[in-house]
């Protein structure tokens, strides 16, 4: 099977820039993985896509045409004590083993190679949110920065404050994007997009609340003030990130998937049988709502909504 952006194009498809934003959440993105493979099922392909942490990782299997490969993470491979734990701590300072999730197992010589080249070659924009460690703000940047065998953006972009350590680009630490901006549609509207489809990790009505333990975090982070700051700030700019979603939902500018029942899978866990569970449930969200989604993003371009 050809990948969905070698298909001819639909011939009343407008210029307008449709944008895909998928956000982090570790284990939780097993929902997402189930919408980005049904997208693959049924050639749904996006002008633009912002990922961010697990997110990221997500949309370089959708864009390289890897059907059924994001699954594998959240389901086979989670059973290495490499992956995640005491053995991945002891041996890399994190308990998320993302040098063997996006290195060992990823390389083109890995156990699960990532098509570089399809993705590479996929016309769709890429961009992937970071968090620099110190300043606390956002950073995005695309797949021209990838090299085959070097998927460190995407690994700083997953790099959970005090559970992993930050990953050096250019010299400089990066830490998980979703400590700066969770969901990035803020940032896919300013990079031109006047439409966007957005893949949440937690249902509906969720409401995030103060970050717990700050000691721990703040001890294991006290080399990077402004990234304590910024946790101790999160609940609210990601609160704050929600009202902007479903603003633009409500505007008709943005369509959204969220789980539509509780979860009950956190950014830890590690349950094959939960897993399969919550991909199941992002594939049965898009057929429950495929039509809606096909006649959002087949609408005619719409002017874009002034502030």
């Amino acid at each position: 099977m050809h990948p969905p952006w070698t298909q001819a194009q639909d011939p009343v498809k407008t210029s307008e820039k449709i944008g895909l934003v998928v956000e982090g959440g570790g284990m939780k993105c097993a929902y997402n993985a189930g919408i980005l493979d049904a997208f693959l099922d049924h050639q749904i392909t996006f002008d633009y896509c912002i990922g961010v942490s697990a997110g990221a990782g997500n949309l370089a299997s959708y864009l390289a045409g890897q059907r059924g490969r994001n699954l594998r993470f959240f389901t086979q491979h989670i059973h290495s004590p490499e992956y995640f734990g005491l053995k991945s701590l002891r041996k890399t300072g994190s308990l998320f083993g993302l040098q063997y999730i996006y290195g060992t197992l990823t390389r083109s010589t890995g156990k699960d190679p990532l098509n570089f080249q399809a993705l590479m070659d996929n016309p769709t924009e890429y961009q992937v949110v970071v968090t620099n460690a110190l300043t606390g703000k956002a950073e995005y940047y695309g797949k021209e920065t990838l090299r085959q065998d070097d998927y460190r953006l995407v690994m700083a972009s997953s790099a959970i404050p005090a559970v992993c350590k930050p990953v050096e680009l250019n010299g400089i630490p990066y830490f998980d994007g979703g400590i700066s901006e969770a969901i990035p549609v803020s940032h896919a509207l300013s990079d031109g997009c006047s439409r966007l489809v957005v893949l949440l990790s937690k249902p509906r009505g969720y409401v995030r609340k103060p970050q717990g333990m700050r000691f721990l975090y703040a001890r294991a982070c006290r080399n990077y003030p402004k990234i304590v700051a910024a946790i101790d700030h999160r609940h609210l700019t990601y609160n704050e990130n929600l009202k902007e979603v479903f603003a633009l939902e409500r505007s008709g500018q943005a369509f959204v998937f969220a789980p539509s029942r509780p979860i009950h899978v956190g950014t830890y866990s590690m349950k094959e049988e939960a897993e399969r569970e919550l991909y199941a449930l992002g594939l049965q969200d898009f057929q429950a709502r495929q039509a809606e989604l096909t006649e959002f993003l087949s609408r005619s371009a719409q002017p874009v909504p002034q502030p």
